[in-house]
């Protein structure tokens, strides 16, 4: 809307058109972010991999467990993946072009990054590449299309509707295992800092903006405090052994 306004209130500058049609519109309440956020659980999550097809468990992985975007997972290349420092490059994303071609951009709003990644999920990794990739060199696209193109989100949307139905989760969106991922760091005590690396946002308030209510508010933290102060004074064996209580 803002940038349907600002065109109009152009026009109007420019004496294309006398007034703005927008003046007056009010726009509709937005939901709140807890609410309208979907984040799977982790047997969902367990369920999908099962379910997807080998050739689309590491893209599923990838974005889970690294939180990766769409665009971001469809373009990475095999020297993408550090396999001994356990890390991923995120340099690169795929957009839908004209005529439903694959356009390389660079990441949405600047967030390149490097982001670390656990054994497993390499192991994943690797197994992918053993199972599906031919012989080549470090710029073989990770998912590549039968025609050797990465694949854009026409291309992954096909093969994550098969992976969500055959796991009785239809309506899970992709986008959702980024939220999983978030939702995984901030649970693991993870600080905003940390979080918005991770994620590739532009600033930390963009990290609030989105996942701010799964942080733990004050009281959360007080509730968790005082309840470490009752069982360090009521829970200790070795207090009653001293006093003598029992």
């Amino acid at each position: 809307m803002q940038n349907v306004r600002a065109v109009l209130r152009g026009a109007v500058r420019d004496r294309v058109i006398a007034t703005d049609p927008s003046d007056g519109v009010t726009l509709p309440r937005r939901r709140r972010r807890g609410h309208a956020m979907s984040v799977p659980t982790p047997p969902q999550v367990g369920a999908l991999l099962a379910a997807a097809d080998d050739r689309f468990t590491a893209f599923i992985a990838l974005c889970a467990f690294g939180g990766l975007r769409l665009g971001e997972a469809a373009a990475l290349q095999v020297g993408d993946v550090d396999f001994l420092r356990r890390r991923v490059v995120i340099s690169r994303q795929v957009q839908r072009g004209p005529g439903g071609t694959a356009e390389l951009r660079a990441p949405k709003h600047g967030s390149e990054r490097t982001i670390v990644v656990p054994d497993r999920l390499l192991t994943m990794t690797t197994g992918h590449v053993e199972r599906h990739l031919a012989a080549g060199g470090s710029e073989r696209w990770l998912f590549p299309t039968p025609a050797g193109t990465p694949p854009h989100q026409n291309t992954v949307g096909h093969q994550w509707r098969k992976a969500t139905s055959a796991a009785g989760l239809a309506g899970l969106r992709l986008h959702d295992l980024r939220h999983f991922f978030a939702s995984g760091l901030i649970a693991s005590g993870c600080d905003v800092v940390t979080v918005q690396r991770a994620l590739g946002h532009a600033s930390a308030t963009t990290t609030l903006n989105t996942y701010g209510h799964l942080w733990p508010d004050a009281d959360d933290r007080t509730r968790a405090a005082t309840d470490a102060l009752m069982s360090a004074a009521l829970d200790d064996p070795a207090d009653s052994v001293r006093t003598g209580r029992r």
